[in-house]
Order: C-alpha cells, then sequence, then structure tokens
C-alpha cells in the first residue's frame, strides 16, 4: 500500500480539499495509515499530475480560495489494480513495547507513566471513532446498517480502528498496573531489608539484640 491509495480511498466518498482531507486522515485513517498534512498536498498534487484526481478552484469570499479534488475513473482503476494485488503482512514498531520489553533492566517509573498516557489517549480515539460509527450508521441500528448500509467500507475501518483502540487501553492500563505492583512489592522488599539492618545496628549487630561481651581482661 502506499500513500496514493489511502489518498484514492478518502476521496471515495467525495470531494474534499488538501485541508478536508488531512482532518479525514486524522480522524478516520490514522488508526491505519498516518501522514502529515504536506505528504497529503504532495500526493494530491501527484494524483492531479498522473489524471488520478481531478481538481477544481472553489473562490471564497473573505477566505482564502480552495481546491477541491475528486477521484477520476483512472483514479478508481488505480483501486481496482490495488485490491487485485496480493496484500503484504505488516509490521508494526512501537517505541512503547520496546520500553516494556526491556522495563526489567530500566527504571519502571516512566514506562508506568507512558503506558497509563497511551491508555488516556486510545480512550479519547475510542470515543472519536464511536460518535464516527454513530454518524455513519445515520440512526440506523448496527445490524441494519451493516445489512444494507452505504458505503460500508468506511465503517468497518472505523470498527477496526476501535477495536485496536480498545484493545490498546486495555493492555496498557493491565501492563501498568502489573508493572505498579511489582514496583510497590519491591519498595516493601527494600523498607523491610533496610528496617532491618537498622535494627541490627542498634542492638550491636548480634542475632538475639544483645551486644557482644567483652572479654575479661
Amino acid at each position: 500500500m502506499t500513500l496514493r491509495h489511502a489518498v484514492l480511498a478518502a476521496l471515495l466518498d467525495g470531494e474534499r480539499s488538501g485541508y478536508e482531507l488531512a482532518k479525514e486522515f486524522d480522524a478516520r485513517m490514522a488508526n491505519f495509515w498516518y501522514a502529515r498534512p504536506q505528504q497529503l498536498y504532495t500526493e494530491l498534487s501527484g494524483l492531479e499530475r498522473d489524471g488520478l484526481v481531478t481538481g477544481r478552484q472553489v473562490v471564497q469570499e473573505m477566505r482564502p480560495n480552495k481546491r477541491l479534488f475528486t477521484v477520476t475513473e483512472a483514479g478508481i482503476g488505480e483501486l481496482h489494480r490495488f485490491a487485485a494485488a496480493t496484500v503484504r503482512p505488516s509490521f508494526p514498531r512501537d517505541d512503547l513495547l520496546v520500553k516494556v520489553q526491556a522495563v526489567d533492566r530500566l527504571p519502571a517509573v516512566p514506562v508506568i507513566a507512558q503506558l497509563t498516557e497511551r491508555a488516556r489517549i486510545a480512550a479519547g480515539r475510542a470515543e472519536i471513532f464511536d460518535r464516527l460509527l454513530e454518524r455513519l450508521r445515520d440512526g440506523l441500528d448496527e445490524a441494519a446498517f451493516l445489512a444494507s448500509g452505504t458505503r460500508i467500507g468506511p465503517y468497518l475501518a472505523c470498527q477496526r480502528g476501535l477495536t485496536f483502540e480498545h484493545e490498546t487501553r486495555a493492555w496498557c492500563e493491565r501492563t501498568a498496573a502489573v508493572l505498579r505492583d511489582r514496583e510497590t512489592a519491591a519498595l516493601r522488599d527494600r523498607e523491610a531489608a533496610a528496617r532491618t539492618a537498622d535494627d541490627r545496628h542498634q542492638d550491636g549487630g548480634t542475632p538475639g539484640g544483645m551486644a557482644a561481651a567483652r572479654p575479661v581482661p
């Protein structure tokens, strides 16, 4: 998959400006394809040059003019070729998972904090996907929409995003809890060891709490 296929797929819902396309990617498509706005603008120019999208200028009063893009028949043909191509397995890369992998040799506290923050972000994104799915259903219950709703593709893609965010939140919260419990237990052990050492020091360092007897001259 390339960025151009993701852009073409996003434009199937109707014409979009570059700005609107960036918002679309951030909301609906970030769970499977991330792109910076500048990348999208560059890709739109390339798609228009190749005849896969067409653009029209819209003059606006009191606001900058904008250019709206629509998929052409050639663009649809490109998506047909893309759909027929063999799908390669994806290979995720996640810095946070590397930190969890190495946490036995790292301070756990910052890793726990990052897991907690990732869970918070995932919960927020899940709420966004919930609202998107509700808007796509447009008053239909899910069973009815899945059976006969229009544009089922974006709905199924959003469902995948929702499932991913729920799973991410659950894993982050559970992993943070495990590490937090282990940190608490280790702290208790250190405090107990420190108290034992202090007690021995106060008792003269001998078992039974009795100071060692001095030899009689």
